[in-house]
């Protein structure tokens, strides 16, 4: 036997599976933010109908960097290399700034149950985005996947009637499923960072470019003298930007920055499963029976292009 890390290799149908133990803290970070993703559909479902989403998106990025300002002088910045700031702008923009105005403004015409099962289609995005800008292999399955995918999303917001929790649900998805495309190609390209910059720092200059961009938030929420601040309002305020803002990506750029993206991106399979149990649990919200065979196909899709071969 070699000398080094324990490694433990299970029987599995249809393959191997290896568990190394350097990994269990990067996969913990992957479950923790997932499942404070999950749960912050709702928050944020919340959020925007007390106020508007400028106002909302603001406050999450404001509290996020005051949190995250005593600790800013700890994070190295000496590895800035000429030509960097072409990726570190678009990473940036993509999220958080477009990332959370699609995503806030979606929850105000959809419900959080919905935008959370299309929030399964990262996986497959990020394998595209990776094709595309890392010239990683596309196989069959991830092309069949995707369309399976795509075809649930297609079902669950035309299948979708407008009501008191989803006054338009078309709108509201087609526009999360933006976000989502911002998210991943955001994926990919802090995954190509993090070869080089500290996961934390990254998360900061989002934070920080996020604050910058939803500034016009603080004027609408100095005017929106109505807001009834409720403990749950504040709450949730506090929890988007402390926890899901900062901890949550802070987290997640962690974890990928130590698995590879297309990996890292599966556990965003256990997104849709938080949000809608929490979307039901505090929200109301519920799924009708041809939504809920919509979401699985998505489920599923993922499933098939994530799929390990013999």
């Amino acid at each position: 036997m070699r000398n080094g890390p324990m490694i433990r290799v299970l029987n599995r149908p249809g393959g191997l599976l290896v568990t190394d133990p350097g990994r269990i803290l990067p996969v913990a970070a992957l479950f923790t933010a997932v499942g404070l993703w999950g749960g912050s559909f709702a928050a944020m479902r919340l959020c925007v109908q007390a106020m508007s989403p400028w106002s909302v998106m603001w406050l999450r990025m404001a509290i996020a960097l005051v949190v995250i300002l005593p600790f800013a002088g700890r994070l190295k910045t000496d590895a800035y290399r000429k030509g960097d700031w072409k990726l570190l702008l678009p990473m940036v923009l993509f999220q958080p700034c477009l990332y959370f105005l699609l995503e806030s403004n979606a929850l105000r015409f959809t419900t959080s149950s919905q935008a959370g099962v299309i929030s399964a289609s990262v996986p497959l995005m990020v394998a595209i985005g990776a094709w595309m800008m890392l010239a990683e292999p596309l196989k069959r399955k991830t092309l069949v996947g995707l369309f399976l995918s795509v075809c649930g999303v297609a079902v669950l917001s035309l299948s979708g009637s407008p009501d008191d929790t989803a006054v338009k649900p078309l709108l509201g998805n087609l526009l999360e499923l933006g976000a989502m495309a911002c998210a991943a190609v955001n994926m990919v390209m802090v995954k190509r960072l993090c070869d080089r910059y500290n996961p934390w720092l990254l998360t900061a200059l989002q934070v920080f470019a996020g604050t910058v961009f939803f500034s016009p938030g603080l004027v609408l929420l100095l005017r929106e003298a109505r807001v009834g601040w409720t403990p749950p309002l504040v709450f949730s305020i506090v929890f988007l930007g402390a926890v899901v803002t900062l901890g949550a990506f802070g987290l997640y750029n962690w974890g990928m920055s130590r698995i590879p993206a297309s990996k890292a991106s599966v556990f965003i399979n256990l997104v849709p499963v938080t949000a809608v149990a929490i979307g039901w649990m505090v929200m109301g919200e519920s799924l009708s029976g041809l939504q809920g065979v919509a979401a699985a196909a998505v489920i599923i899709g993922v499933g098939i292009s994530q799929r390990r071969t013999r």
